[in-house]
């Protein structure tokens, strides 16, 4: 990151400068951002107040004092630039080391430790008109055919959380990105705000590609066991066989075959067709291959069966899908 900002975020300000001298919280927001008619333990912080006539907020998280526990009416996220930050998050403990991102859902609370000299956290508030948790689930549920195994495992109850952490260790893409939205606010160079908006769009993209999946649903080994098929096939949907399947695992090929169906409600042939429609349709709105390349990409052949099952998941025909991306 540009040298000039790391050196300005890590000066401390008159708010800073005061909380260190007392150690106690000062308020560093006016009365009338907050939304204290609904829950007055809690209170809520408004949208109005930071993103009036903005779309991205941008600022650094106040040092050497607690932060109280409070909620937003907008999305969050916190950037630990350098040091650690403890938080207590929807009620769990959670701790941020550098380059971890904590993202918040729209109604999600959450109190901050007091961070120490070298703790540099940013805050990034934006508006839920882009994403959502729901529509990351949607997202997913609707092109994984194993992570919609695991959102309805459990007599169909998916856990949801209002907040994710991506780690330092599996975010490197996702911290490019946010670097650049960070030095992009605070140069505020010619079209800065411009340019914040699209890499806030290409953050959340890549906030989809990593959401991670609710593996925590498994609780037996049979559904360890699905789930692990699952991904076989969506790795290996080209050329995939129950025979194969059933070798791999040690089992019987009727029984496995039984077992699918009672665990996914779906055959392994519907699975596996379900799976290269959801390969062709990314190939399809993400390339300049043609209709007749894709089918041979995800192995199928019958070009009456390839339109038809299309039609099926995604209620157009592959070439209607086509011309809807140029309109």
């Amino acid at each position: 990151m540009n040298s000039k900002i790391i050196k300005f975020l890590n000066q401390k300000n008159e708010l800073e400068v005061q909380q260190l001298k007392s150690k106690h919280f000062i308020k560093d927001i006016p009365d009338d951002a907050w939304d204290i008619s609904s829950e007055k333990e809690s209170p809520i912080l408004k949208k109005e107040y930071f993103l009036h006539n903005q779309s991205v907020y941008i600022s650094k998280h106040n040092r050497f004092a607690p932060y109280p526990l409070h909620g937003h009416k907008f999305l969050e996220i916190n950037y630990m630039l350098s040091g650690t930050c403890h938080q207590i998050v929807d009620g769990h403990l959670i701790s941020l080391k550098t380059g971890d991102i904590l993202l918040m859902n729209i109604g999600g609370k959450h109190s901050i430790s007091a961070l120490g000299e070298k703790d540099i956290l940013i805050n990034v508030l934006f508006t839920n008109q882009n994403i959502n948790f729901k529509l990351l689930h949607n997202i997913h549920r609707n092109n994984s055919i194993s992570y919609r195994f695991l959102a309805n495992i459990s007599l169909g109850q998916k856990s949801d959380s209002n907040y994710i952490i991506f780690s330092k260790e599996n975010n490197s893409d996702i911290k490019i990105t946010m670097e650049q939205i960070i030095e992009e606010y605070y140069l505020n160079q010619n079209y800065a705000n411009s340019v914040v908006e699209s890499y806030l769009n290409i953050l959340l993209i890549k906030i989809i590609r990593h959401h991670p999946m609710p593996t925590n649903n498994i609780t037996n080994y049979t559904q360890k066991l699905i789930f692990e098929i699952l991904e076989d096939i969506t790795q290996n949907y080209q050329n995939i066989t129950l025979s194969k399947i059933a070798k791999k695992y040690g089992y019987n090929k009727n029984y496995l075959s039984n077992l699918i169906t009672k665990m996914t409600g779906q055959n392994f042939s519907n699975l596996k067709t379900e799976q290269r429609i959801i390969k062709a349709n990314e190939l399809l709105t993400s390339t300049s291959l043609s209709i007749a390349n894709i089918m041979a990409e995800v192995g199928i052949t019958n070009k009456n069966f390839f339109y038809r099952k299309y039609r099926e998941y995604y209620h157009k025909l592959p070439s209607e899908q086509r011309y809807s991306l140029h309109i």
